[in-house]
């Protein structure tokens, strides 16, 4: 089952050097704005991510295995974390 919040309409005046206070309405510290052709913009909350971040996310055969470890828990195998050397 699928949360859909209302949406609300915000009048907002720009001040003399096209700035606007968004403190009332806004819920997150950072946007993507898209402008339309029409001139609509369209704001987007975002976060910024690294180089190494993206390319993890692109892919695709990490985020497979990803997905098949987390439906198969079982498959994992413990690490030995004691710093003890490796018997050959």
């Amino acid at each position: 089952m699928s949360t859909v919040e209302a949406m609300t309409t915000h009048f907002v005046e720009l001040q003399d050097r096209k700035r606007a206070n968004l403190a009332r309405i806004a819920k997150h510290d950072a946007y993507l704005v898209r402008e339309e052709p029409d001139g609509t913009l369209v704001w987007e909350p975002a976060t910024v991510i690294t180089e190494a971040e993206r390319k993890l996310l692109q892919d695709a055969a990490l985020i497979a295995s990803i997905e098949h470890t987390r439906q198969n828990p079982g498959s994992l195998r413990r690490r030995d974390r004691s710093g003890a050397p490796r018997g050959d």
